[in-house]
């Protein structure tokens, strides 16, 4: 094995049990020692397919363990260790899982023989490997062999494109190991067997008998025919019921009533039982099908697939002629073709029990077929079973495969699946009886009745009875519509069960902004719910129809309102800052939008997002205003919207924190509790309007804005305006609002004081409050970041006064945010931590494509004088706009910069790969964010995600590695790079542009072909290909990216063959087309990821 795939599996089968003992313990500091039952589950995945396909050849897997008990687990990382080596080197191998079952048998067995020091009995000697040698052995000796048989068949694909019978594909190769043939190819591989392809010689040289050979060689177990009766044989069932449907209804129709209890009646009911015959015929005709389909392919077939084909057959055609002949026998006097069957096999007496007989045999296996699709759990472990009994009952339903055996859904699944098909075939039929087939019975009796001699138009057939012609031109179109009408009442049904299902599953609870408004105060607890791991189970967890999150946040205490609010705010919060970061919102919309990440403990309140509370308070200040002294109205009009309750409560107890936090004097805090007690008072008594003069509220509003602009400053040189400010309130609120009901209390306060001496000015220190030095602390020496935000938020409730509406304005944001709160109120499973998630990863198959735009690029304009940038600031005017706004808050005068910027805006908007990183990093963002939320403390959760960036503490530190550290252990993202190291050496800008991705995003990895050159010998060089993975390399002294470490080097051999030079080519599956705009400043490039959900 090679050197860098031993150390890359090393990591892989690290991590795969890191991941599973994490899971399992979940504090850090227990289980230390890794435990077997992690091993066992390991193990047990991993081998899961090496087991079943050593069963369903019935051998014994080479998975042997010692007896000593402290050998085990070695033995069993050794196990792990070599599938895991098999894999890594593999190459296109892994599209042949059974192929490397068998390789996997083979060099487990030999490894067993080897640590218990067996001894072979071929040479007398210690077992020793079949194929070893170097360290490139394996990718010589076992990969390559089977790799230029793969690529010799698709040489013969190519120059034999119209003949798919006479190559072989990744499938066909790979059931080869299906069968009990695979192990004649012995071990080491014999390199005459059937299985490896000779190398192809040129049709040209190719004589007329080797071709001719070709031909009759078959080489693939299956080969498409292409034929229209496909439509039949694909949907037998289907059309097979439709017809026996349509027999029945005409037979009813036809009768003397044409009315449905017909059905009963003895003759009428002895007509329907001829659908059996029509049934075998079908069946007869299926089976027909079914040979004629296979054919090509009967050279490679196994003789009991070939069995069951001519059985089948036979036995249907033998069917036909039983029900045909004992159904005749049922009639004492039948007329037409019954007649003539009658009398080809002897007028006998009519024996009807005969044809039950038959009928009630002939049904035996659709009755168990009835059975086993009602108990899904017996048929599969019928169809998972090995017993050659077993086998031999489901042989006759389907041919014997390794895959697909017992999959099949549960019985309540089944049971909703037949409810809706039973509804929907009722409606068919009984619309089709009523409305297409009875309406038609007597006019074809009439038609059929009276004969017509001359016609104006062509008659098909001139010398048929009973204007047969006119009869089939009747019938046809309405047969057509028969059969294909199921699907209008398909859509239907569909249509109407898929809406009950949405309502009940809640698909679509918030489609635009106003319903985004109206249940906001539900989200905080839905994210708790579905986002948050559950500690201990809580009965009053409700998902989906039943959940009411909206009551059951209201009835939680405050103490548990904090925890949920402040989790919901570290989230919410999140995805703000990302859509400011890809400029779907300005900075306004962004304050509009946040929420605090530190939670203000001394407010008591919930504080919503301020886009839900703006222009509340002064809509508030002038209700009061204009209250005309009527507290009951005032308060019930305030209490009907909930969130402008809040917004005036929150208003108020921020007011007064900051008004305390501000004021230190005594005689000043006294007086400021005075007016506080009394003005709360009159809250609790409902009597605010009655006592107080809301008259003069707009002008202790309006002061009071003003200090806070001067708070936002916390400038020295406004500290005599504060003060006048504080002054001016005081005033306001004593002579104005409380109407001179409290001078004899202040007088006391300040010793008499208060009432100011004629002559004396306003800023005399003896007689003013807030005038000392110590009165006021302004300005504020260190002002903290929760302090900002208090502010800041404050600032916004009170100076906000048109309604935010229409916030966010961007659609995309608006979309994404209706999005993620939508999926909120489905029924989703509780969320576990992040450590106990299983981990994933995710790949993005890259050729040569731009990566990002260049500054020439963007100004270059085409043939009608536009360019790159004009056009993607046309397209996104709001993002442009938003893009410039915060280029010259953050960068200002760095041009550099600046430009580095533009070309990254531009890219995320009109090349794929840059965007699509950057949404696949959005993952590992998310799990940080999820990981510090599980594992912070409550005091770290009220100080906010936001803090971890600012905060030097070295817990703090520790904890954000931790969250970091488990984040890269369940998620990994690769972009696959073919051309990067061709780009590299030739020192291309999407070389350099790749570089700055990984850059930007250090979890990022980059896997390449890189050609290296060896010297073999004194003057011959040999070209080697390795497939390589790199990333980012971090600083050790800061966290800065570093220069690209390699990770991984490993010999490919798809390049290994001197002869083989096609170029690699990557599947993929498209996921989404990014751009949804009017248009794309490039071609619409899909996007494409693979998700591959690793098993620990």
């Amino acid at each position: 094995m090679q050197t860098d795939n031993v150390s890359n599996q090393r990591e892989h089968l690290i991590l795969l049990l890191a991941n599973i003992h994490i899971r399992k313990h979940p504090k850090t500091d227990e289980h230390s020692k890794l435990e077997d039952n992690a091993l066992d589950e390991v193990m047990k995945k991993l081998f899961k397919n090496y087991k079943k396909w050593c069963t369903y050849h019935d051998r014994k897997s080479s998975l042997w363990l010692p007896t000593i008990q402290q050998e085990v687990q070695q033995r069993k990382l050794l196990y792990i260790g070599l599938y895991l080596l098999i894999w890594g080197e593999a190459a296109n191998l892994r599209f042949l899982p059974e192929c490397l079952c068998y390789i996997y048998h083979h060099m487990a067995f030999e490894m067993y023989g080897m640590l218990a020091g067996n001894v072979s009995a071929m040479t007398g000697e210690y077992v020793k490997p079949a194929y070893g040698g170097d360290k490139e052995a394996f990718l010589k000796k076992i990969v390559t062999p089977i790799y230029c048989t793969i690529a010799q068949e698709a040489e013969r694909s190519k120059r034999e494109k119209g003949n798919h019978s006479q190559w072989r594909n990744y499938d066909d190769l790979n059931e080869f190991f299906w069968s009990a043939d695979c192990f004649r190819l012995g071990w080491p591989m014999r390199a005459d067997a059937d299985f490896f392809c000779q190398p192809l010689k040129p049709v040209d040289e190719r004589n007329e008998s080797t071709i001719r050979a070709d031909k009759q060689k078959g080489k693939v177990n299956f080969v498409e025919l292409r034929s229209f009766w496909h439509i039949f044989r694909s949907f037998d069932r289907m059309w097979s019921f439709f017809i026996l449907a349509l027999q029945i209804m005409v037979i009813l129709a036809w009768s003397e009533e044409g009315s449905l209890g017909n059905i009963f009646d003895p003759l009428v009911f002895k007509e329907i039982l001829s659908i059996f015959i029509t049934s075998s015929i079908l069946n007869l005709g299926k089976a027909t099908l079914d040979i004629i389909f296979n054919w090509r392919a009967r050279r490679t077939m196994e003789f009991m697939v070939k069995l069951r084909y001519v059985l089948k057959f036979i036995l249907a055609a033998m069917w036909v002629v039983l029900l045909s002949v004992t159904y005749a026998y049922t009639w004492e006097k039948p007329t037409g073709i019954i007649r003539t069957i009658k009398n080809w096999f002897g007028n006998g007496p009519d024996q009807p029990s005969l044809f039950i007989i038959a009928v009630v045999v002939y049904l035996l296996p659709d009755m168990l077929a009835a059975v086993l699709f009602a108990l899904p759990l017996l048929r599969r472990k019928l169809e998972g079973s090995d017993y050659k009994l077993m086998r031999l009952i489901m042989w006759w339903s389907q041919t014997r495969l390794f895959v697909g055996r017992g999959m099949h859904e549960s019985a309540f699944s089944l049971f909703m699946y037949t409810m809706f098909w039973v509804a929907l075939l009722l409606t068919k039929f009984v619309f089709s009886y009523y409305v297409e087939i009875k309406p038609l019975v007597e006019p074809t009796k009439d038609i059929m009745k009276f004969p017509i001699n001359h016609f104006r138009w062509h008659e098909f057939f001139p010398r048929a009875k009973g204007n047969i012609g006119v009869v089939i031109s009747l019938w046809a179109p309405v047969i057509l519509v028969y059969f294909m009408d199921t699907q209008i009442w398909y859509t239907i049904f569909s249509t109407l069960v898929g809406g009950v299902y949405g309502a009940f599953q809640r698909l679509g609870e918030i489609r635009t902004l106003g319903m985004l408004r109206s249940r906001f105060d539900s989200i905080p607890l839905a994210v708790n719910d579905c986002l948050v791991p559950v500690e201990t189970s809580d009965p009053r967890r409700k998902k989906g129809l039943r959940s009411n999150f909206k009551n059951r946040f209201k009835e939680m205490t405050h103490e548990d309102k904090e925890k949920v609010a402040a989790r919901f705010a570290q989230m919410w919060n999140e995805i703000v800052s990302s859509f400011r970061e890809e400029d779907l919102i300005d900075n306004r919309e962004k304050e509009l939008l946040l929420v605090p990440y530190v939670a203000d403990q001394g407010l008591r309140v919930t504080q919503w997002p301020p886009f839900l509370l703006a222009s509340m308070v002064p809509i508030a200040v002038d209700m009061a205003k204009d209250s005309n002294g009527k507290d009951r109205d005032l308060k019930k009009r305030i209490e009907n919207d909930y969130y402008f309750s809040c917004a005036i409560k929150e208003c108020y107890a921020s007011c007064k924190n900051i008004i305390n936090d501000l004021v230190h004097g005594e005689p000043e805090k006294r007086v400021i509790n005075i007016i506080f007690t009394e003005v709360e008072k009159c809250i609790a008594e409902d009597k605010v309007i009655t006592d107080l003069n809301m008259q003069s509220l707009p002008d202790l509003y309006n002061k009071f804005v003003d200090l806070v602009l001067f708070l936002k400053k916390n400038d020295e040189k406004d500290r005599v305006a504060v003060i006048k400010i504080f002054q001016d309130m005081l005033e306001v609120v004593t002579r104005d609002i409380m109407e001179d009901q409290l001078p004899s209390i202040l007088e006391s306060s300040h010793g008499g004081s208060y009432q100011r001496p004629e002559g004396m000015t306003a800023w005399d220190n003896e007689y003013q409050l807030f005038q000392p030095s110590g009165a006021i602390k302004f300005p504020l020496e260190v002002s903290t970041e929760a302090w900002k935000e208090k502010v800041n938020r404050l600032e916004l409730l009170l100076t906000v006064k048109e309604s935010a509406m229409d916030v966010p304005s961007n659609l995309e944001a608006r979309r994404r945010l209706t999005f993620f709160t939508n999926s909120l109120f489905m029924d989703m499973p509780d969320a576990p931590k992040v450590r106990n998630t299983l981990s994933f990863s995710a790949l993005t198959p890259y050729y040569n494509e731009h990566v990002l735009f260049s500054i020439k690029e963007l100004e270059e304009e085409n043939e009608d004088g536009v360019s790159t940038l004009f056009y993607l600031q046309k397209i996104y005017p709001d993002e442009w706009k938003n893009f410039q706004e915060r280029i010259e808050e953050e960068l200002k005068d760095d041009e550099e910069l600046k430009e580095e910027a533009l070309r990254q805006w531009a890219s995320y908007r009109g090349q794929t790969l840059t965007r699509t990183v950057r949404g696949m990093m959005y993952y590992r963002k998310a799990l940080v964010l999820e990981a510090f939320l599980d594992m912070a403390k409550h005091e770290d959760l009220m100080e906010g995600y936001k803090a971890a960036g600012t905060i030097s503490d070295e817990e703090w530190k520790s904890l954000i590695a931790q969250c970091e550290a488990l984040a890269d252990m369940k998620f990994a993202y690769v972009v696959s790079c073919q051309q990067y190291g061709n780009d590299k050496r030739s020192a291309l800008s999407n070389a350099q542009d790749i570089l700055q991705l990984m850059r930007t995003y250090p979890s990022l990895r980059v896997a390449y072909i890189d050609v290296v050159e060896d010297r073999v010998g004194e003057k011959q060089i040999e070209t080697a290909y390795y497939s390589t993975l790199v990333k980012v390399a971090l600083n050790k002294d800061s966290e800065s990216a570093g220069p690209v470490q390699n990770l991984d080097q490993v010999m490919l051999v798809q390049f290994y063959q001197a002869m083989v030079r096609n170029f690699c080519q990557i599947m993929f599956v498209k996921q989404i087309i990014f751009t949804n705009r009017k248009g794309s400043a490039e071609p619409k490039y899909p996007q494409f990821v693979f998700l591959k959900l690793v098993w620990i």
